[in-house]
């Protein structure tokens, strides 16, 4: 596939860079600073931007396979100015102008609706989470009704607590849901299952829960 990654120099979208550069994958990274942008070899084509302006974005995601965005708040105060909101909208943009449909991009495990058979804890958890870090999932929730109300074929990943742990490809999915007793799952992980998401059509349309 040709891949544009936003968020490339963070967790999940670095890892997503070099996962989709070692399945041999065409990958274009739009970051700030190229300098810290951790992953090289062939198939790496950076663009260096500030995501103020979709129109010089859209040759960054013209004829692309896929984009993915790691974009988002790693803060309540930057979530307080909506930044995972705003800088998808230039990202969808830059995606209309240019013709490009299919979008993954990051969310969290506390925006997806507790079902039936969810556990009590696990719901507890959620609900704390989600309280504790309000700006930061309102943030994301304003990000998510941007997806479905833009043209493009769109997917929301929604990982618990991130941590640091390797690829393992054995996490867990549901679609629309997260998975019984999410709490954590792997960066690496979470990049992996973009990179999976990207390539799937019946995902569109549709949020993709995952946990370790």
């Amino acid at each position: 596939m040709r891949l544009t990654v936003f968020g490339a120099t963070g967790g999940v979208g670095g890892e997503a860079v070099r996962r989709a550069l070692a399945a041999g994958h065409e990958v274009t990274p739009v970051v700030r600073d190229p300098a810290r942008l951790d992953a090289r070899g062939a198939g790496l084509e950076v663009v260096r931007s500030g995501l103020e302006a979709s129109g010089e974005l859209a040759g960054a995601v013209a004829g692309r396979d896929a984009v993915l965005s790691g974009l988002g708040a790693s803060n309540k105060a930057q979530a307080r100015t909506g930044l995972a909101e705003r800088l998808t909208r230039t990202v969808l943009a830059a995606m209309e102008a240019a013709g490009t449909r299919r979008l993954v991009v990051v969310s969290a495990a506390p925006l997806a609706p507790p079902s039936r058979d969810t556990a009590f804890l696990d719901r507890a958890v959620l609900g704390m989470i989600d309280t504790l870090l309000k700006p930061v999932y309102e943030d994301l929730r304003a990000m998510e009704r941007l997806l479905r109300e833009s043209g493009t074929d769109w997917t929301p990943v929604r990982p618990p607590r991130l941590t640091d742990g390797p690829l393992t490809g054995a996490y867990r999915t549901a679609v629309d849901a997260n998975p019984p007793k999410s709490r954590t799952i792997s960066r690496a992980n979470v990049a992996h299952a973009m990179l999976a998401a990207a390539a799937d059509p019946s995902l569109a349309g549709h949020a993709l829960g995952v946990a370790d």
